[in-house]
């Protein structure tokens, strides 16, 4: 592995994009007056964390077999699909939401996928017993519906060589910074505000797709 600025640069861009639904959610959950204890915010940072790690080095691990060519498009297409996707953040969402009424879905399930895109598109409904607080439980749940983007990014840029170890470093600042920051930023608002960074996270990936053609 190599540290060098423009790698380091680029390891912060990607987790940076990753960790930007995490100040998303952690605004939600500041407007909402719901706090975010350290265990949660721990449990979160570690999932998301871990959740990028595993996808990189799986990445690492396929790309030796893999034609070079097609390392590269499949990088593209994955970096950019996704970038797309968050970048069109707001209508995916609405989508989820409009076809996803969950609230009398739920039984009592915390892992039911339908479940977890609700709380993908409405963070704050992690908080399922309304106690104003995320407890551990609700924590993993967040942490899974924040982490899914990460499976898929963290795969396709392993292929086009993105450091994994810097990424996986960035990242265990950028995420628990993000959420808490967005919580923070959240409470000193204390309305309820179209904030989200999603879109921003979107540019950055597409932006990376795109550098490596180049």
């Amino acid at each position: 592995m190599y540290f060098t600025l423009f790698v380091l640069l680029e390891a912060a861009l990607l987790a940076s994009a990753l960790s930007l639904d995490a100040l998303t959610a952690g605004f939600a959950y500041g407007t909402n007056k719901t706090k975010i204890p350290i265990l949660s915010a721990f449990i979160i940072n570690l999932i998301c964390t871990g959740v990028t790690g595993l996808a990189l080095f799986a990445g690492m691990i396929l790309k030796p077999y893999l034609p070079e060519g097609l390392t590269v498009a499949l990088a593209f297409t994955v970096l950019f699909l996704i970038g797309l996707v968050k970048l069109l953040d707001s209508i995916t969402k609405s989508i989820i939401r409009k076809h996803n009424n969950l609230s009398k879905e739920i039984n009592g399930s915390l892992f039911n996928f339908k479940f977890v895109l609700n709380v993908y598109a409405n963070p704050e409904a992690a908080d399922i017993d309304a106690s104003k607080s995320l407890s551990s439980s609700e924590a993993v749940l967040l942490a899974i519906s924040l982490s899914l983007d990460g499976i898929a990014v963290g795969f396709g840029a392993a292929l086009v060589d993105i450091n994994a170890i810097a990424v996986v470093l960035w990242s265990l600042f950028t995420n628990v910074g993000f959420l808490m920051g967005g919580h923070l930023l959240g409470q000193k608002l204390s309305a309820k505000l179209p904030f989200n960074f999603s879109w921003l996270g979107g540019a950055v990936l597409i932006a990376l797709a795109i550098s490596k053609l180049v």
